[in-house]
């Protein structure tokens, strides 16, 4: 498995100065790794109905970058990080499971085969200037038996997931292959968030 690099070293945040566009839990324990605590955490509510013919690098991109601006609009004068993680086959983005239907079916399709994940990460700066890129890791399953999907069901550990699995957990062990970011497949690439808000965020210079 390829080894990723550190993240830069955070700054610590002041209070008011950055706002987490995300529901996610995973994305704020994320951030705890490198050291910064979001003062507010604001999910944005927008539609994440991917565009026809769409692809799967655009599309995680271009949610990031809604998800940004929508809780921009609301607090002006503030950081604002936002991120979208996509499982892509080829062009198909999978969708997030919901049920064990569509728990099974992603399963079965990423079995035995490579798959990207890619997220799109975007940051609006207090002046509204906003910064859009993405990350793509790139995962390798094994071939998953009935028993290894019967049990992965089972775990609950696939609800809500995108492509109806989380790396951190059960599913770990049927990867034989990751190449780029870890910290990208669980739902944040630390690396660059870290780069940006090491960049725009005041330090605590008084230690």
């Amino acid at each position: 498995m390829a080894t990723q690099p550190s993240a830069p070293e955070c700054a610590t945040v002041a209070s008011g100065e950055l706002i987490l566009a995300s529901a996610s839990p995973r994305r704020l324990e994320l951030l705890s790794q490198i050291g910064v605590k979001p003062d507010q955490v604001v999910p944005a509510d927008i539609d994440e109905t991917p565009h026809t013919g769409e692809a799967p690098k655009a599309y995680a991109e271009r949610v990031a970058a809604e998800k940004a601006a929508a809780v921009a609009k609301t607090n002006t004068g503030s950081l604002i990080l936002a991120a979208d993680t996509v499982v892509a086959c080829g062009r198909r983005i999978l969708p997030k499971a919901e049920d064990e239907q569509t728990a099974r079916a992603c399963l079965a399709l990423l079995s035995g085969r490579r798959h990207r994940v890619i997220s799109g990460i975007s940051l609006v700066l207090a002046d509204g200037t906003q910064t859009t890129k993405s990350v793509s890791s790139t995962v390798a399953f094994k071939r998953l038996s009935n028993t290894d999907i019967e049990t992965y069901i089972a775990s609950q550990e696939w609800h809500g997931k995108a492509g109806g699995y989380a790396i951190q957990g059960l599913a770990a062990t049927y990867i034989r292959f990751l190449s780029g970011s870890y910290s990208n497949v669980v739902g944040l690439p630390l690396f660059e968030v870290g780069g940006w808000l090491n960049t725009h965020l005041k330090g605590d210079s008084d230690d």
